[in-house]
């Protein structure tokens, strides 16, 4: 097996790369990560520099790995600041380092995709050696590797990575045949705020329309995109995702694409975009014109367990963060980030620190749970 490093997803054929990646996933589809690419969102001048690794068996493609070249540590969702800090505090250079992950995007998936005839620990301990000599020769200080799946974290432990716990809230689908049937799971408070939350939505003279991604029109699209702008503007920030971007992805993997619109008056004032995956939706990008009551819960979430329901998808992923999100049945989970420091001497600080930041992780995990709205322990 040979590892070869490409810094274009347009160096490697689309039909190649989807046979391994399927579209159970849609973030890891060659038709995504593209379009992060040529829209310029993910470029060396945003600091993303594409340095994806491959792995061929007789020119057959058996793995791959998106990964990049990072100069700096923003649009990650896993906080590494502290020890870029660190670095600096000692005279030593953090960055550049490797990054593995989906750029902009803390959903939990495989990061690691090999075909299902070869040994993973094999390739994935040629993967780690490549990207060890490479770091030695270019002066590059670490990899870290964000929201892998649980069983591709063990992987990375066993090969000796340290590995770095989070917590994210997602809703899980218990069979429900409507909505209703899930408020019925639900303590007679909490049922109570969000069927007060729905009707203070309509009350308002709000309507919601759900839209697959093929059935999108320009202005709808145009539409979403001020709202997406605004959320960051709002914040004193650009957004990471451009026009481009969005216009690729509808044209290329529409069908994985869902709009949520709020509308008044004929007027659109809000937007939700989600993916939709083999078994999970995942909401990704939202914004409004204005505030109403409650209008934030309904197009982010309501509308996402009424598709989950209807489509009966297992789990509805929403992002990161969002406290707010346990009083709706959104229920703690842990994920994962692996991480090779070369540096052993900061390889072993940062083991210790994450030795006690695992258990004020754990901590905050259960506590969280304590405080989830169901009648009983689900």
């Amino acid at each position: 097996m040979e590892v070869k490093q490409i810094h274009s997803m347009a160096q490697v054929d689309c039909t190649v790369w989807n046979r391994l990646a399927g579209d159970a996933y849609p973030f890891l589809r060659h038709e995504f990560l593209s379009a992060l690419e040529q829209s310029g969102s993910v470029s060396e001048q945003t600091g993303w520099e594409a340095a994806h690794l491959l792995v061929t068996e007789a020119d057959e493609l058996v793995a791959f790995m998106p990964l990049y070249l990072k100069r700096h540590s923003w649009g990650e969702y896993v906080f590494d600041h502290q020890w870029a800090q660190a670095y600096q505090q000692q005279g030593i250079d953090y960055y550049p380092k490797w990054l593995t992950a989906i750029p902009l995007t803390p959903c939990q998936g495989e990061r690691i995709v090999f075909a299902e005839a070869v040994n993973p620990v094999e390739v994935m301990q040629l993967l780690l050696d490549f990207i060890k000599q490479l770091s030695d020769k270019l002066g590059i200080s670490s990899w870290h590797c964000l929201f892998p799946v649980e069983q591709q974290a063990e992987l990375l432990r066993s090969l000796g990575l340290s590995i770095r716990e989070g917590v994210q809230f997602h809703w899980f689908n218990r069979g429900y045949g409507d909505f209703n049937d899930f408020l019925q799971t639900l303590n007679a408070g909490k049922r109570k705020m969000l069927k007060r939350e729905r009707r203070r939505v309509s009350e308002q003279g709000v309507s919601l329309l759900r839209i697959a991604g093929p059935d999108v029109s320009e202005v709808q699209w145009r539409a979403f995109f001020q709202f997406y702008t605004m959320t960051y503007l709002k914040r004193g920030s650009q957004p990471y995702l451009n026009p481009a971007f969005f216009q690729q992805i509808a044209a290329t993997m529409g069908e994985q694409l869902l709009l949520v619109l709020a509308v008044k008056d004929d007027n659109y004032i809000a937007a939700a975009l989600s993916f939709v995956g083999a078994d999970t939706l995942y909401g990704r990008y939202w914004g409004c014109h204005e505030e109403y009551n409650s209008l934030h819960f309904e197009v982010c979430y309501y509308q996402g367990l009424d598709y989950c329901i209807e489509h009966s998808l297992k789990r509805f992923d929403s992002g990161a963060q969002g406290e707010h999100k346990i009083s709706r049945g959104f229920e703690p989970i842990t994920t994962y980030s692996a991480h090779w420091i070369k540096d052993a001497r900061f390889a072993k600080a940062i083991d210790h620190f994450l030795v006690r930041e695992q258990q004020a992780t754990r901590l905050y995990k259960q506590d969280a749970a304590s405080y989830l709205p169901f009648k009983q322990s689900l």
